[in-house]
């Protein structure tokens, strides 16, 4: 009498673990700029937050200040000058939009679009 196999062969694993190992690495190469991202929003937010109480705040100062946090959060990109600072009625927005890419394999890469804005002060009317 014969019997019948049970389970699943190599190659069936190795169909079954290949995409499983491909988003892995993917998430592997993508964390650090996540990870950089929430630093450059933890720098506005605490920005927006430290301006609340300053009256007195120009664009000028703004910037050095984001460049000063940028600094402390060891963040190298985006830089200070890739953020836009505009006044809005009584409140200043302050914005960062950029792009950035993680090689996968050989020539693909990974590219990962980010946009915020804080505001300071009070919202236009």
């Amino acid at each position: 009498m014969h019997r019948q196999q049970r389970g699943i062969t190599l190659i069936g694993w190795i169909f079954l673990l290949a995409p499983v190992a491909i988003v892995g690495y993917a998430v592997l190469r993508l964390t650090p700029i996540y990870l950089n991202y929430t630093k450059v929003v933890r720098s506005m937010e605490q920005l927006a937050e430290a301006a609340k109480a300053d009256s007195g705040v120009n664009a000028q100062q703004l910037r050095y200040d984001i460049e000063k946090r940028l600094d402390i959060e060891s963040v190298s990109f985006p830089q200070a000058k890739d953020f836009v600072i505009r006044r809005e009625g009584q409140s200043w927005v302050i914005e960062v939009a950029y792009e950035d890419a993680a090689p996968l394999i050989s020539n693909v890469s990974l590219l990962v679009a980010f946009r915020k804005a804080v505001r300071i002060g009070q919202a236009p009317e």
